[in-house]
């Protein structure tokens, strides 16, 4: 029984990195859908988050009935805990995926990025990929130094988030009121793909640690642990 319980468990994990990597192909469609307003590739983005639902859903129902059959304590209940939580954060990340795909579509054939802002939103649309992609590895091996590549990159979505609300607001902006409905809603979506990516992060830290409120010193700490326990045994 109790290698069937461990199974169930590695089978949340696997489900939630299956969940991560349909993220990471939306939101690199979305992306680029929204800067080449490619309408297939948007239309392909809102159609499939459906699956992403329907996913989080079966997650869900598992880790409930994981819940209510063995009644999992200490490190084996945060698994089942921390698994229901990040299936709540990915299938709002691929809500915010299918947004941007939204307003690619809603613009079509024109583009939805207002003039002066393209290579800011293609920077933001990276940075979003790249962490998706982080967090899925994240998941998948949870090795906390890619929490650390997944904050850092969110300071830089901030700061791009910022830039863009300074823009719309200055003396110099030239954009027509939907073009600045458009850039602030796609930076916001953007921005907020990425804090939900950070709270899966944290999520993935506390499973680790036991902890929710630990510094970088910890969570450094934590990763050159995990680093040193992987490592060969010293043969001398």
């Amino acid at each position: 029984m109790r290698e069937v319980f461990h199974q169930s468990l590695e089978d949340l994990q696997a489900r939630l990195v299956e969940i991560a990597s349909l993220v990471t192909v939306s939101i690199d469609k979305a992306t680029r859908a929204f800067a080449t307003s490619d309408v297939t590739l948007a239309e392909e983005v809102i159609a499939d988050d459906a699956k992403i639902d329907e996913l989080a859903v079966v997650l869900d129902e598992q880790a409930i009935e994981i819940l209510a059959r063995q009644q999992p304590v200490a490190r084996d209940l945060r698994i089942v805990i921390t698994a229901l939580r990040v299936s709540a954060s990915l299938e709002r990340m691929g809500d915010m995926a299918e947004h941007i795909a939204q307003l690619a579509r809603l613009r079509f054939p024109e583009r939805a990025i207002p003039k002066g802002l393209k290579s800011t939103f293609t920077r933001m649309g990276e940075l979003d990929v790249e962490i998706s992609s982080t967090l899925t590895e994240l998941l998948r091996t949870q090795d906390l130094r890619l929490a650390d590549t997944i904050r850092n990159a969110d300071d830089d979505v901030d700061e791009l988030h910022a830039r863009v609300f300074e823009k719309v607001l200055s003396d110099n902006w030239k954009g027509e009121a939907t073009a600045t409905v458009d850039a602030t809603l796609a930076s916001r979506y953007h921005e907020r793909f990425a804090d939900h990516a950070v709270a899966v992060a944290k999520k993935v830290v506390y499973l680790a640690t036991g902890d929710w409120a630990v510094d970088d010193e910890t969570i450094t700490l934590a990763a050159e642990a995990q680093v040193a326990e992987a490592a060969p045994a010293d043969e001398s």
